[in-house]
């Protein structure tokens, strides 16, 4: 386990025991710009979590020992801290303990970094969304946050969308917004059709090739 250090855009906590996905993950998300602490098993994932107070945590769900949900329901009872899962499993049961446990993402295997990245940047910006006073003037085009318990934690394209657009073509927030409700009118539909488009799209084409 260790850390790795970056002129840090958050501080995130991976956990799996994959060791080539646990690398691959933190040398994407470090080149990304974040601050990385990585673990091989749930055991030491709390141990760093409780240290280093990250502000998100990867999870991979069925690891020896403790699971991804053992850490998760430590770090939302204990620390606070937002998790999001990487999990090769989709079953109906292992999808109603991700909503039950309050997730921000959830993310099946096999994926890529160009996948992770924009969803932990979507993530991020939703729960400094929720912790920051409510502005007097919201971004427009979206809705205020809710708590994710109880309901399909990506159930809403825009901020997703708006992260792959800030990731794609390295945009803040708020331009990305703008970027993503341009193609809306453009397109003549909706903010949230336009994301669900774009989302679409970049699934397609992360697909693996058919034999």
């Amino acid at each position: 386990m260790n850390a790795v250090s970056t002129s840090a855009k958050g501080k995130i906590l991976v956990v799996d025991d994959d060791r080539l996905v646990l690398a691959t993950v933190t040398h994407g998300l470090a080149r990304a710009g974040y601050e990385v602490i990585d673990a091989d098993n749930g055991d030491d994932a709390i141990l760093l979590a409780r240290e280093h107070k990250p502000d998100l945590a990867l999870l991979d769900i069925r690891m020896e020992g403790k699971s991804g949900f053992d850490v998760a329901a430590y770090l939302r009872s204990s620390l606070g801290t937002p998790f999001m899962f990487l999990s090769a499993f989709a079953d109906d049961d292992t999808v109603a303990q991700v909503k039950a446990l309050g997730a921000v993402a959830y993310l099946v295997k096999p994926l890529d970094i160009a996948q992770i990245v924009p969803t932990v940047e979507a993530a991020l910006s939703s729960v400094r969304a929720r912790r920051a006073p409510i502005p007097t003037s919201p971004l427009p085009g979206l809705a205020p946050a809710t708590p994710v318990t109880g309901h399909d934690p990506i159930a809403d394209p825009v901020p997703v969308a708006v992260g792959v657009l800030m990731h794609r073509y390295s945009l803040p927030r708020a331009e990305a917004l703008a970027r993503l409700q341009r193609l809306a009118e453009t397109d003549g539909r909706s903010l949230h059709a336009q994301a669900t488009a774009l989302l679409d799209a970049v699934e397609l084409l992360s697909r693996p090739a058919s034999g």
